[in-house]
């Protein structure tokens, strides 16, 4: 594997209801190969916003190699402005206080590389097709059964509804 290696990741996350039953989707394709994955989970009580970063983490939890460049394609501004305005880095600062999903935030840099990776944001429900599926299979996980509880959802400081 060279520096020259490069992962395309496309995330989204979907809510029925925020809160409600969510799910994210994933596609992870190697530049130039003919190399595709794709993942999806779903959970009963969750925010759009949590499974919009949890599909980032996931994604980048499975990468298998850090001596590759990575970008990731989201339509979450929530997650892409986090990274990119540097806002996670202030937030790191004051130790999450007041920022909703610390939990997921705290996850997210534990396998984030800013040296390898960038995001880029890709305006959602507008026929970019890798968005498209992975938006699709974000809304399937979300309707399935058996659902997984997403534990740290509610366990944070955010309100529930009730």
């Amino acid at each position: 594997m060279t520096k020259t290696s490069e992962v395309h990741i496309f995330t989204d996350g979907a809510c029925s209801g925020n809160p409600g039953p969510g799910g994210y989707g994933i596609v992870m394709e190697w530049v130039g190969k003919p190399y595709k994955k794709e993942f999806s989970e779903g959970f009963k009580r969750t925010t759009n916003n949590r499974m919009e970063l949890l599909a980032v983490i996931v994604a980048l939890e499975k990468m298998k190699t850090s001596d590759v460049k990575i970008t990731i394609f989201s339509d979450s501004k929530y997650v892409v402005d986090a990274v990119e305005k540097k806002w996670l880095l202030g937030w790191q600062k004051k130790q999450f206080k007041d920022v909703k999903n610390p939990d997921l935030w705290k996850r997210f840099l534990k396998v984030y590389n800013p040296k390898n990776t960038v995001f880029k944001w890709v305006k959602g429900h507008n026929n970019h097709q890798q968005n498209e599926r992975c938006d699709f299979l974000a809304v399937e996980a979300a309707k399935k059964e058996n659902l997984k509880d997403d534990v740290g959802y509610g366990n944070n400081g955010e309100k529930l509804l009730f």
